[in-house]
C-alpha cells in the first residue's frame, strides 16, 4: 500500500479543518456565577433545539462549539433558574449569573430529627431564612437583629439598645406565665444555651426592691448572640407544635434549627470583606421648653444657661467595623469551610461597646460509599460594656438619674473631682467611672456521621450518629468605685466591686435508625427511630465586695464580701419514633411519637409522650388536574404536642441561709416545692393551604392553628401558718389562635432585570381558659403602673391598672365589671403584623429593603413616669391630652396617676420599620486583576422609624428575655440605627 505524500495530507487536513470552522467553528466561552460572583461548578450549558451542550468546570469557567448564529443557549445548574442567553456572535465573553430558584416549594426543609424532605410535600408550616436573608442586605450586630420581620408568627423584641443584644422572641403566642418562653436554639445539631444571667448589680441599683422582685433587670444579654451571622447557611423554624413535636419537651416556645455553611466541591474559593458603619441614635426625646419661673420653681437660677445632657450622653456617631476573611472548597469525596469574624462596634454612650472575634471550622469527609463524618467547631470570644442602664430606685442608673438631672445643673468634674447632682448621682461621673462588662469565651462543637447499612435500589437503611458539645465561660464584671458621689459618704457602701463567673456545659448524644422503602406502585415508607441523651450543666457564682478604703476595687480590699452560688443541673433522656408514607408526592402522611424523661422532673424516670400526625395532598400532581395557571394546590392538616419541663427548683423546697442565737445555719424557704410537678403540655392543631400561580411565580402559603397549653406552672398563695407564702403546682389552661399569610411574587426574571418581592401578615390572640387559682398579677411593678392580670377567660396579656376613685356604680360596672378593682387598659398583644421585603437587580445593581408593619400592642412607659415626676418631660409644657385643654401634658398625666387612673403610663407600642435597605454594585469580571470579583455597596438598619409611642423605642423590655412582661419600659439604653459601607473580594 502506497503511503500518502506529505502534501495530500497537509491538504486534507486543511480541508476537513476549514470544513469543521464551517461547521462548528461559532466557539462560545464564558463562566457561570451565583449572585455573590461564586463560581458555579458543573452547570449545563445547551445550545437550544440540540443535544448539543457542556458543562461549566470547577472554576465555572465553559467552551461551547454551537452549530449556526444566532443562537441561543439555554444554562441550568441544581437549585438556580434556569435562564437562556441569546448569542448573535462569539466576540464577547458571556457572564451568566444564575440566582437562586425562587420556587421555594421545591426546597429541602426538615421533616424529622434524621430525615428532610421537599418543601412541596410538608404538611406543617416552617419558615427559612437564607444567608441572603440573614446578612446579604445589611450588617447585623448579631444573629438575635437579623431575625426581626422576616418569618410570620413570631415577635421579636429587643430588650434594649447596649451594645452585645439581648431579645425575647415569642413565637405563636404566650405560651407560659412563669416557664421560659423562649425557643429552643440547635446548631449543626447542637442545642446551644440561650440563658440571659444576672451581673448581681441589684445591690447598687436597688431595682428589684421597688415593687417587683425580679433579678432579670440588669440589661443582661443572651447569648445566642454569641452565634456569628455570618456563618448560617440557613435558619428553619418550627413554631408549634405541630411541627415541633420530636423535639418534645424542649419544644413549647418554638424551635429555631440553624445550619451553618460548608464548603461545595469545585476549587478553592477565598473571599474577604470589610464594612465600616456609622452608627447614632434612632430617637433623642429633648429639652422641655423652659422658661425662667418654671426653673426657679425648682430651685435653679435665674436667667440660667441650660446644658442639654442627653445629647452629650447619646448624640454621638460611632463608628464601627466588621472584618470578614473565609475559605472553602471541597472535592468528590471532601470539603472544608473556614470563616473568621471580627467586630469592633462602639456604643453611643461611652465607654460602652461590643467587641467579638469568631472563627469556624466545618470539615467533612466521605470516606467510603457508605461511611462519612461532618465535623463542625466554633470558637468565640466577645466582650460588651453595656452601661449601667434600666430600672433602679437609688437614682444610681443612667437613664434614671438623667430624668432628674436639671439642665442649669454643672456635672462636669473639676480637677477630676465630679460634682454631687441632683438627682442622687452624677450621670456624667456615672458613665465615666463605672463597669458593666461580659466577657465571653464560647466553644461550640459537632459531630455527625451516616453509616450505610443497606443501599438497595429500593431498600436502603443507614445509621445516623451525632454528638454536640456547647461550653462557655461568661465573666461579669461590675465596679462602682469609692469616689462616686453617691458612695463617698462612711454610711453607704462605701464602694462595689461584684464578680461574676458562669460555667456552662451542654452536650447532646443521638443514635438514629433511618429505614427507606420504595415500592413500584408509587409508595415510599421512611422510618426513623431513635434514641438521646443530653447533659446540662450551669454554675453561677456572683461575689459581692463593699466597702473600700480607696480607689482600689480588688474584691480582697472589701470590707465586706458576700457570695451566691447557683447551680443547674439537668439531664434528659427518652426516644422517638416516626413514620412517613408518601404516595408519588401525591399524598404525603406522618405520624411519630416522642418519649422524654428528665432530671426537671418531680418524678424524674416518668416518661411524657409527644405525638404528631400529619396529612399534605398535592392535589396538582394527580391526573385529573387540568388548570394551567393554578401550578400547584397543596391543603394540608398537621397535629402535635409538645411540652416545657418545670423549672430547676419547682420540685424542691429551698433552704435559706439564717443566722439562729448568734450561730450560723440555715431554715425552709418561703417558696414551697412541688415533688410531683410535671411539665406543662401543649397541643397544636395546624390547618394550611399552598397555593402556586402561573409556573409559581406566585405562591401563597395561608394558616390557621390552635394551641392549647394545659398544666401551666403556676404559683399560689399558701397559708402563712405552714411556714410557706407561695407554692408551685401545674393548674390552668392557656390557649393561642393565629393566622399567618405568605405571598411570594416573582414579578420579573429577566437577563437585566428582575424583581422579586414578599408579603408576611400574621396574627395571634390569647385566652386563659381554665385557672386553678384566683386570678393574679404578674409582670409590673404595682397595680397603679401598670401590670399583667392573669384572668380566667381573658387574654394572657390584658394590661390592668387600678381607675380614679369616686366614680359613679355606673361607671364601675362599665370600667370593672368583674369588681376586681382593675381597669382594662390595653393589651401587649399586636393586632397584626406585616413585613415587606423587595429583591430587584438591574444589570449590576441589586437594591433589597425590607419594611415590618407592628399594629397596635401596648406597652407600659414608665420612663415619661419618671420625667414627669422631675419636671423635665420634652413634652411636658404641650396641651394635646387634656381633654378641656387646661392643663400641659405633664400636670395632666401626674393628676391621672395620683387620682389612680393607670391610662397615661399604656401607650400604643406599634411602629412602622425600615428595618433594612441595601444597594450593591458588582463590578463585571477583569476590571481588577487578581481577583474574580469585586463588589461594593452601602446599607442602612433601622433608618425609619415612625411611631408614637413616647419615649425612645417602643422595642424595649426592662425585664430582659421575660417574655410575658417584655413590654415594660423604664429608662432603657437608646436604640441606633446604622449606616454601613461594604466591600467584598473574592479570590
Amino acid at each position: 500500500m502506497k503511503k500518502m505524500s506529505f502534501s495530500k495530507t497537509l491538504l486534507i487536513n486543511a480541508l476537513i479543518f476549514l470544513f469543521s470552522g464551517f461547521v462548528y467553528g461559532q466557539t462560545i466561552k464564558g463562566k457561570i456565577v451565583d449572585v455573590n460572583g461564586e463560581s458555579i461548578p458543573f452547570a449545563n450549558i445547551i445550545e437550544k433545539g440540540t443535544t448539543n451542550g457542556t458543562t461549566s468546570n470547577e472554576n465555572g469557567e465553559f467552551s461551547l462549539n454551537i452549530k449556526k448564529l444566532p443562537a441561543v443557549v439555554t444554562i441550568s445548574s441544581l437549585g438556580f433558574v434556569t435562564v437562556e442567553r441569546n448569542i448573535a456572535d462569539t466576540n464577547t465573553f458571556l457572564q451568566v449569573t444564575l440566582r437562586e430558584d425562587s420556587d421555594v416549594l421545591e426546597e429541602v426543609v426538615i421533616s424529622g430529627l434524621a430525615t428532610t424532605t421537599k418543601r412541596s410535600n410538608l404538611a406543617n408550616t416552617v419558615s427559612t431564612i437564607s444567608a441572603a436573608e440573614l446578612t446579604q442586605v445589611t450588617s447585623q450586630s448579631g444573629f438575635d437583629s437579623a431575625l426581626s420581620g422576616k418569618f410570620t408568627g413570631a415577635e421579636i423584641k429587643a430588650n434594649s439598645g447596649a451594645p452585645g443584644g439581648g431579645i425575647s422572641m415569642r413565637l405563636r403566642g404566650v405560651t407560659s406565665i412563669f416557664g421560659d418562653q423562649q425557643p429552643l436554639f440547635v446548631v449543626d445539631g447542637v442545642y446551644v444555651d440561650n440563658s440571659s444571667i444576672s451581673s448581681g448589680n441589684n445591690i447598687v441599683s436597688e431595682a428589684a426592691g421597688g415593687g417587683n422582685p425580679s433579678s432579670n433587670q440588669d440589661d443582661a444579654s443572651n447569648r445566642i448572640a454569641d452565634i456569628d451571622p455570618e456563618d448560617i447557611e440557613t435558619v428553619e423554624i418550627l413554631k408549634g407544635a405541630s411541627a415541633a413535636a420530636l423535639y418534645g419537651s424542649r419544644a413549647a416556645g418554638g424551635v429555631v434549627i440553624i445550619t451553618t455553611k460548608r464548603g461545595k466541591e469545585g476549587k478553592p474559593r477565598v473571599s474577604f470583606s470589610q464594612t465600616v458603619g456609622l452608627r447614632s441614635p434612632t430617637r433623642l426625646l429633648g429639652l422641655r421648653d423652659w422658661d425662667d419661673s418654671e426653673i426657679v420653681a425648682l430651685g435653679g437660677p435665674a436667667n440660667a444657661k441650660l446644658r442639654d445632657y442627653e445629647a452629650e450622653l447619646f448624640d454621638h456617631t460611632r463608628i464601627s467595623t466588621t472584618t470578614r476573611f473565609t475559605t472553602s472548597g471541597g472535592s468528590e469525596r471532601s470539603d472544608y469551610f473556614f470563616g473568621v469574624t471580627y467586630k469592633d462596634e462602639p456604643g453611643l454612650v461611652e465607654n460602652t461597646g461590643y467587641e467579638k472575634a469568631a472563627a469556624r471550622l466545618n470539615i467533612g469527609q466521605k470516606f467510603t460509599d457508605w461511611l462519612d463524618l461532618y465535623v463542625t467547631s466554633n470558637y468565640i470570644s466577645s466582650q460588651a460594656d453595656r452601661g449601667f442602664f434600666n430600672n433602679g430606685n437609688a437614682n444610681r442608673t443612667i437613664g434614671y438619674a438623667l430624668a432628674f438631672t436639671y439642665p442649669w445643673e454643672n456635672l462636669s468634674p473639676t480637677d477630676g473631682v465630679y460634682p454631687f447632682g441632683g438627682a442622687g448621682s452624677n450621670v456624667l461621673e456615672t458613665i465615666a467611672l463605672t463597669t458593666n462588662r461580659e466577657n465571653v469565651n464560647r466553644f461550640i462543637g459537632s459531630a455527625k456521621s451516616n453509616i450505610k447499612i443497606l443501599n438497595g435500589e429500593k431498600n436502603r437503611l443507614k445509621l445516623v450518629l451525632e454528638a454536640g458539645f456547647d461550653q462557655y465561660t461568661l465573666r461579669t464584671t461590675s465596679i462602682f468605685p469609692r469616689e462616686l458621689t453617691y458612695f463617698r459618704d462612711r454610711s453607704t457602701l462605701k464602694g462595689a466591686s461584684i464578680s461574676g463567673t458562669t460555667r456552662n456545659t451542654n452536650y447532646n448524644l443521638s443514635a438514629f435508625l433511618v429505614h427507606n422503602l420504595s415500592l413500584d406502585n408509587g409508595l415510599q415508607f421512611t422510618t426513623q427511630t431513635g434514641t438521646f441523651f443530653q447533659d446540662f450543666d450551669r454554675n453561677t457564682v456572683i461575689s459581692v465586695g463593699t466597702g473600700f478604703n480607696t480607689s482600689l476595687t480588688s474584691l480582697s480590699l472589701a470590707e465586706n464580701l458576700s457570695s451566691q452560688q447557683v447551680v443547674r443541673l439537668q439531664r434528659d433522656t427518652g426516644f422517638f419514633v416516626q413514620e412517613e408514607i408518601n404516595y408519588d408526592d401525591k399524598i404525603i402522611g406522618t405520624i411519630g411519637i416522642r418519649g422524654d424523661k428528665s432530671t426537671n422532673n418531680g418524678i424524674s424516670d416518668k416518661m411524657y409522650y409527644y405525638p404528631k400526625a400529619n396529612l399534605a395532598i398535592n392535589l396538582h400532581k394527580f391526573s385529573f388536574w387540568n388548570i394551567k395557571e393554578i401550578t400547584s394546590l397543596k391543603p394540608r392538616i398537621a397535629y402535635g404536642e409538645a411540652g416545657r419541663f418545670p423549672n430547676f427548683n419547682d420540685q424542691f423546697t429551698l433552704a435559706a441561709p439564717q443566722f439562729i442565737g448568734g450561730v450560723s445555719g440555715f431554715a425552709p424557704g418561703t417558696f414551697k416545692g412541688d415533688p410531683t410537678i410535671g411539665p406543662e403540655r401543649q397541643k397544636e392543631l395546624e390547618y394550611g393551604l399552598d397555593l402556586g400561580l402561573f409556573d409559581n411565580r406566585f405562591t401563597l402559603e395561608a394558616t390557621v392553628y390552635n394551641k392549647k397549653i394545659s398544666d401551666l406552672l403556676i404559683q399560689e398563695n399558701f397559708p402563712t401558718s405552714s411556714g410557706f407564702t407561695r407554692k408551685i403546682k401545674n393548674g390552668g389552661e392557656l390557649e393561642n389562635t393565629g393566622i399567618e399569610l405568605g405571598l411570594n411574587a416573582n414579578f420579573i426574571e429577566k437577563e437585566d432585570f428582575s424583581w422579586n418581592a414578599n408579603f408576611k401578615w400574621w396574627k395571634n390572640k390569647s385566652k386563659i381558659n381554665k385557672l386553678d387559682v384566683p386570678a393574679f398579677t404578674e409582670g409590673g411593678f404595682a397595680a397603679f403602673l401598670g401590670t399583667f392580670l392573669i384572668q380566667e377567660g381573658k387574654s394572657a396579656t390584658q394590661i390592668v391598672g387600678t381607675y380614679p376613685s369616686g366614680l359613679t356604680p355606673e361607671e364601675i360596672a362599665v370600667i370593672d365589671p368583674d369588681g376586681d378593682g382593675f381597669a382594662v387598659y390595653g393589651n401587649a398583644e399586636p393586632d397584626f403584623q406585616m413585613s415587606w421585603q423587595n429583591n430587584i437587580r438591574y444589570k449590576n445593581f441589586d437594591l433589597s429593603f425590607l419594611w415590618h408593619w407592628k399594629k397596635g400592642g401596648d406597652g407600659i412607659n414608665l420612663t415619661t413616669f419618671l420625667y414627669d415626676n422631675a419636671g423635665t418631660t420634652w413634652d411636658f409644657d404641650d396641651t394635646d391630652l387634656d381633654p378641656t385643654g387646661t392643663l400641659t401634658n405633664g400636670p395632666y398625666r401626674l393628676g391621672q396617676i395620683g387620682i389612680g387612673n393607670t391610662a397615661p403610663l399604656v401607650e400604643d407600642a406599634g411602629y412602622l420599620r425600615l428595618r433594612e435597605v441595601g444597594l450593591f454594585y458588582t463590578f463585571d469580571e477583569g476590571v481588577f486583576k487578581g481577583v474574580e470579583k469585586v463588589k461594593v455597596g452601602i446599607s442602612g438598619r433601622n433608618l425609619i422609624n415612625i411611631f408614637d409611642y413616647n419615649s425612645y423605642d417602643p422595642e424595649a423590655s426592662n425585664f430582659g428575655n421575660n417574655v410575658l412582661a417584655n413590654n415594660v419600659e423604664v429608662t432603657p439604653y437608646p436604640a441606633s440605627k446604622f449606616v454601613n459601607f461594604h466591600l467584598k473580594v473574592n479570590f
